[in-house]
């Protein structure tokens, strides 16, 4: 009988793994590069419980805009934390087209993504494996302030991999390089249902749409249903934010942050019972996947003793800003003109 959680190595020189106890969260780090405060996780983050008003559809592809306003916001702090560690992601499969993504650290060598983002004969050929992917942490159009790594080693949920169930539609991209000590990675908990109803949730990824993969995007809604493999929420996506985290947080401390959800469909994914609006979704994080994330960051090394710090023991450095509020508010305002003056190029997004 096939385990829909055991994971599936990409064919390479294979890798052990090992399953461990089971925990409710993981680590999360801010990283070791220069850090400072964050305009945007105090702005736009939404945090503890909050039920907004219902919006109406304008579908857009695989993932789907709510309502008859697009409701993302630009970050351009993508050299802060939490932003710079979530990744725009390029993937090459054996027919040599490129398709973009999202992805996140989970830890200082793993970055975990959507399932289909790294296995898909849609995209990626009869073979279901890229070839390649490349990894920008934090990327801001043309700048790439921790540079981007290619990995040709990943792995997905055999449920996925089998036969293409949405609620497994979970993968992970192994990194050689530790780069996430600079940027830092993600805390993951697998909280009950009852947590999870009617909480903030927050998005954020690199949309075709907006910048053609090379520019974050954010949005933030909340919770509206929960099932045993994915939650459901009312905020804006496009293709591209395939592999985004969805997360939680109670206060706008980055040391408050919980992924709680892989964010990978639009409206066509299905609501849950009891939910009528339309709604976009991600398959959730449970003591399963949970497992199965601790086991890939594992295999690329673990997170370092202390979970908090790199293996070094360097204090993080930081920062105070030196834009105002409204610096912000102008260059954004600059920045929305001249985005819609210029179209995206064509490529392929999930």
């Amino acid at each position: 009988m096939a385990t829909p959680f055991r994971s599936i190595s990409k064919p390479t020189p294979s890798s052990t793994g090992g399953q461990e106890a089971r925990p409710t969260s993981t680590p999360g780090f801010t990283g070791a590069a220069l850090d400072g405060p964050s305009r945007a996780l105090r702005h736009l983050v939404v945090v503890g419980k909050a039920l907004p008003a219902a919006r109406t559809i304008t579908p857009r592809g695989i993932e789907s805009i709510i309502g008859p306003n697009d409701d993302r916001q630009r970050i351009l702090e993508t050299d802060l934390s939490p932003w710079r560690a979530i990744c725009a992601l390029n993937m090459r499969g054996a027919l040599g087209s490129g398709v973009i993504g999202t992805g996140w650290f989970a830890g200082p060598q793993t970055v975990i993504t959507a399932g289909h983002c790294v296995y898909s004969r849609v995209f990626f050929g009869e073979a279901g494996w890229a070839e390649e992917i490349e990894v920008a942490p934090g990327r801001n159009g043309a700048d790439m302030p921790f540079g981007q790594e290619s990995s040709t080693r990943f792995a997905a949920l055999e449920g996925w991999v089998q036969g293409e169930d949405p609620d497994y539609d979970i993968g992970c991209i192994h990194l050689n390089e530790p780069l996430g000590e600079k940027v830092g990675w993600f805390s993951i908990a697998a909280l009950p249902a009852e947590a999870l109803v009617g909480s903030a949730v927050n998005v954020s990824g690199y949309p075709a749409d907006r910048g053609g993969g090379a520019q974050q995007w954010y949005d933030s809604s909340s919770i509206r249903g929960v099932t045993d493999r994915r939650i459901f929420y009312g905020l804006d996506t496009f293709g591209g934010q395939s592999g985004a985290p969805a997360w939680v947080q109670d206060s706008t401390s980055t040391t408050d942050i919980r992924v709680v959800g892989i964010h990978a469909y639009g409206t066509a994914g299905g609501a849950p019972p009891g939910v009528t609006e339309p709604v976009n979704s991600a398959p959730r994080i449970t003591p399963d996947v949970l497992d199965q994330i601790r086991a890939w960051v594992e295999e690329d090394g673990g997170w370092p003793p202390n979970g908090t710090e790199t293996q070094t023991g360097e204090p993080v450095p930081h920062r105070e800003s030196l834009l105002s509020d409204e610096d912000i508010r102008a260059i954004a305002e600059l920045l929305a003109a001249a985005l819609d003056n210029r179209r995206p190029a064509a490529t392929a997004q999930v």
